[in-house]
């Protein structure tokens, strides 16, 4: 039997404004814990350990921003994984710059690996369900560059979406096109065609062909990430990218700078329950409530309330007659807001 040798490589450098104030440019939403047993990298990085078979995951590389390389220590070694690299960023340049530095420091790691790309701040209940998808991407991931289309549950208009075309092997198909976050009435119509996908922001790839796939309009991202490797301090298994040159990186997502632009784009669809945490409605939705609708969490004290969510970190709440709310008490900085006003959040942070 031939082993797939996978190096998870895990973007953990998003702020998470949405969900402030427990989520800060301190201590982002990865490093804590939302709607799992434990932190949101932890169950990334667990979701990719050991060998499954044919699958074989090889120690993840991390790539954050340059003030959580502690953080990222700590919250691993909880959970018993050893990354075989950190990389720490001076500043955000999105994911291009992250892909292709993933691409590259894992072609040092294990020239003969393929890589999985995924966000540290995702959920995924059906961890299995992901390996199988992954097992069924393995046979044409020589030649592709793999995306997981999530199954939609109904017309989400928060995400992208992956067009499918005809199908490479079983359970894996060409990439017609990715759509952006869609209006309703376009959600809806996606899910009445039933060729389409939630884009999971994951990716499973060959790095050198990658980094090959780059020329088509991301090869400057490509060169800056190089030198910015090139150029960076080695500290055990830190790597620090040169400041000055990462800084110069364009930034720009991946799908738009290689995903849009190449012909090698495959997707497999899989139902592995995910859920990209992006506010505090989401989570609302995602978690166990009691008999009347709340989510309560961490110190709290509610009266007759129904369908909110209430967290005490570090400071009691107490409620009483309150209904469809969020209540968010952490440190020394409380929210509280209607449950349908939690995409405006980021309009009312501390120094934004």
């Amino acid at each position: 039997m031939a082993v797939t040798k996978i190096i998870p490589v895990i973007m953990s450098g998003g702020a998470g404004t949405r969900l402030w104030p427990l989520s800060t440019t301190q201590r982002p939403k990865q490093f804590h814990q939302l709607g799992a047993p434990r932190s949101m990298i932890e169950e990334t990085a667990l979701r990719f350990t050991g060998t499954h078979g044919d699958i074989d995951f090889l120690p993840p590389v991390v790539i954050t921003g340059a003030g959580h390389g502690s953080l990222v220590r700590e919250l691993l070694a909880r959970c018993g994984v050893t990354p075989s690299a950190i990389v720490l960023e001076s500043e955000g340049r999105n994911t291009a710059a992250t892909a292709a530095l993933a691409a590259m420091v894992a072609s040092e790691i294990d020239p003969d690996a393929y890589v999985l790309l995924s966000p540290a701040d995702h959920l995924v209940s059906r961890p299995e369900a992901l390996v199988a998808a992954i097992r069924s991407a393995a046979p044409v991931v020589a030649n592709h560059i793999v995306t997981f289309g999530i199954t939609p549950t109904g017309p989400e208009t928060g995400y992208g979406y992956i067009q499918q075309g005809e199908a490479i092997c079983d359970g894996v198909h060409i990439v017609r096109a990715f759509k952006e976050k869609p209006e309703l009435a376009v959600a809806n119509q996606y899910l009445r065609d039933g060729g389409y996908s939630w884009n999971s922001g994951m990716f499973f790839f060959s790095p050198k062909m990658l980094l090959q796939e780059f020329s088509h309009a991301g090869a400057d991202i490509r060169e800056g990430a190089q030198k910015a490797l090139r150029l960076a301090r080695r500290d055990g298994l830190e790597i620090h990218l040169d400041a000055e040159t990462f800084a110069a990186v364009r930034s720009e997502a991946v799908d738009r700078a290689v995903m849009e632009k190449t012909n090698r784009a495959a997707v497999a669809r899989c139902d592995i329950g995910w859920a990209d945490v992006g506010s505090w409605a989401e989570l609302w939705r995602l978690s166990e409530k009691d008999t009347s609708g709340n989510a309560i969490s961490g110190s709290v004290t509610l009266m007759d309330g129904m369908n909110n969510l209430i967290r005490g970190e570090g400071v009691h709440v107490a409620a009483i007659g309150v209904s469809d709310l969020i209540i968010v008490a952490s440190g020394n900085s409380v929210l509280i807001m209607p449950r349908h006003r939690a995409q405006d959040v980021k309009k009312v942070i501390p120094g934004a």
